[in-house]
């Protein structure tokens, strides 16, 4: 899955660093998308024979990651994708909510017709994707959550919430793709979200958003 979900806070984009960047990018999507167990040790000799790629570029790409907090050094001798808990969850369910909630509130207040046109074609495309079960949902899921902020013009803001999006995908894939929320209808959630977000409406699409993000943490928290 060649995804936004995996590039979103991708910091090597220079020509120079093309292969540090492809690399960052496989062994972020393999941690995110769980296809590298929590706590399971990165050899480089093993990457490197596993990518086809050299030993410089996944080294640098570790160091990446690790400030992404998906890797882990172990004791400066060599890495290992970062174990889950409970309690991590909760810090990035935490985090989320008030972050995402600043950064909505700001975007709403900024709120003009580009926005909202931005927005309701992000989520028209997550819906079409979710009915039609298309591998790259999840992309166009986190294209609807950062469209909602991306009127807040906090750069630094909105870089913390794509990697907090990333690293609580990460539980997603880790508690199965697919996902049985039994009576609660997550496109409705979705559509309200939109809705009071369109209406000018700060305090009702915080509201709902929240409501969201911790009806599915709940949800994930059992499974973990």
């Amino acid at each position: 899955m060649d995804s936004d979900l995996i590039q979103s806070s991708d910091p090597t984009s220079t020509a120079d660093g093309s292969a540090t960047q492809r690399t960052y990018r496989t062994i972020r999507r393999m941690i995110v998308t769980g296809e590298v167990r929590p706590g399971e040790k990165l050899k480089i000799e093993g990457l490197r024979l596993r990518l086809d790629t050299g030993a410089s570029p996944i080294r640098e790409a570790l160091s990446l990651l690790t400030s992404e907090h998906l890797v882990e050094r172990i004791d400066q001798r060599g890495f290992r994708a970062a174990p889950t808990s409970r309690k991590n969850f909760d810090e990035i369910l935490l985090l989320r909510c008030e972050l995402e909630d600043m950064a909505l509130r700001k975007s709403v207040a900024a709120a003009d017709e580009a926005w909202e046109e931005a927005l309701v074609l992000a989520h028209h495309r997550m819906t079409r994707a979710n009915k039609a079960q298309a591998e790259d949902f999840e992309d166009h899921h986190k294209a609807f959550h950062i469209a909602l902020l991306s009127n807040s013009d906090t750069p630094i803001l909105m870089r913390f919430c794509s990697q907090l999006y990333d690293l609580n995908i990460r539980y997603r894939f880790l508690a199965g793709r697919s996902l049985n929320y039994q009576q609660r209808d997550v496109g409705l959630e979705h559509t309200e979200i939109m809705d009071r977000a369109i209406a000018r409406d700060a305090d009702g699409a915080s509201s709902a958003l929240l409501k969201h993000y911790r009806r599915t943490g709940a949800f994930l928290a059992e499974r973990i």
